[in-house]
């Protein structure tokens, strides 16, 4: 979730999100945009991006995962960012590649120039072959940074992911210095896909089909998976989120559930998450469950007219206090107030998640 970030449809992008303090993990960012000094801004629970320890000591601590390129099927690598407690997890998203007699498809493409070059480089000790098609699951910067990288490929992805990506600031004219992810002196271009489609589309690479599948609204107003039905893979993108507590900045959480529903419904056994270690459909469902769990306790505490802040500082999450950046909960308490009064749509609530966050804050840090 990164530096040149798209903007929700009259809203923020997770760059602009950061300036508010809408989560913890936002911190990690701040490089792209020189704004050292948000860490403030920030919930009070731990540092950005990283989960030090476990918050809820009455449940285990999630596992810790390495960087790997894992052959899934021949011609079908899932490129999974090493990440875990205490580690850097911030916009360090997954990625994967099918490849053919022709060509490579690059499914998602990074935050940062470093991240693309070193995807790029675990492709090359795999295939030489060009790349031909790289697919956006959706527009957030984590998950488009990279395109620069993999050009002249056709992009895709949905139209809502393209509208977002145009909207997109460059920024300054190179990436800012930052050690592991830019060396200072990266040229930065906003690349948006070129191809679109609304709910469905298959490409046949070589003998793998290819299936893309619009699964929005739910992390985003333009989520897509990417289903390969011969090998039972599913490419999530981030309406799956492993170990690492999701974003819903600018998503719809009820239907996010129902995208989830979607997914534990098809012939699929092998799902990569947009964040965190290759998992499947169990996986899938404890993700569910995070949001399932703090719907019902958010309702309850909307109904009772507790403020989002306060709400958010209220509720036990029991074991996904200990998955990354349990911070967020502020941010998707926000994005569930707006649901339960009618208020919801593709835009950041910029005040209310600032408004959220000091609440939140002051009541963690008297605790």
């Amino acid at each position: 979730m990164a530096g040149t970030g798209g903007t929700a449809q009259g809203g923020l992008s997770r760059r602009d999100a950061l300036r508010l303090g809408a989560c913890a993990g936002f911190g990690a960012l701040s490089f792209l945009r020189g704004n050292a000094g948000l860490a403030a801004a920030q919930p009070a629970q731990g540092a950005p991006g990283s989960t030090p320890g476990r918050p809820n000591p009455s449940f285990p601590a999630v596992p810790a995962w390495e960087t790997e390129l894992r052959e899934l099927a021949p011609g079908v690598y899932a490129y999974i960012q090493a990440g875990g407690p205490g580690r850097d997890n911030v916009s360090v998203s997954n990625a994967g590649i099918i490849v053919d007699d022709e060509g490579v498809m690059v499914i998602d493409t990074l935050t940062a120039p470093i991240h693309a070059k070193n995807f790029i480089t675990a492709i090359r000790k795999v295939t030489d072959k060009p790349f031909r098609h790289v697919i956006n699951t959706h527009h957030h910067s984590d998950h488009v940074n990279g395109n620069q990288y993999f050009m002249p490929a056709e992009i895709v992805g949905h139209p809502y992911c393209r509208e977002e990506v145009l909207k997109m600031i460059p920024g300054p004219a190179t990436w800012p210095k930052r050690d592991g992810w830019a060396d200072g002196t990266e040229p930065r271009r906003i690349v948006p896909p070129t191809t679109t489609f609304d709910e469905r589309m298959t490409i046949h690479y070589g003998p793998t089909v290819v299936d893309l599948i619009f699964m929005g609204p739910a992390h985003t107003y333009g989520d897509i998976v990417v289903h390969l039905p011969q090998h039972r893979i599913l490419f999530a993108g981030d309406i799956a989120f492993y170990y690492v507590a999701p974003f819903a900045q600018n998503a719809h959480v009820t239907k996010w559930l129902s995208a989830i529903d979607r997914i534990m419904a098809m012939d699929v056994q092998t799902i990569v998450p947009g964040h965190g270690p290759i998992g499947g459909k169990p996986e899938l469902a404890d993700m569910g469950g995070y949001f399932i769990l703090l719907k019902r306790e958010a309702r309850k505490r909307f109904e009772a007219k507790m403020s989002p802040g306060r709400a958010a500082a209220d509720i036990a999450m029991g074991k996904y206090e200990n998955w990354i950046g349990p911070e967020r909960i502020v941010m998707d308490t926000v994005r569930l107030y707006a649901e339960f009064d009618g208020t919801l749509g593709p835009a950041v609530d910029v005040e209310g998640n600032r408004r959220a966050t000091e609440e939140y804050n002051a009541l963690k840090a008297n605790r």
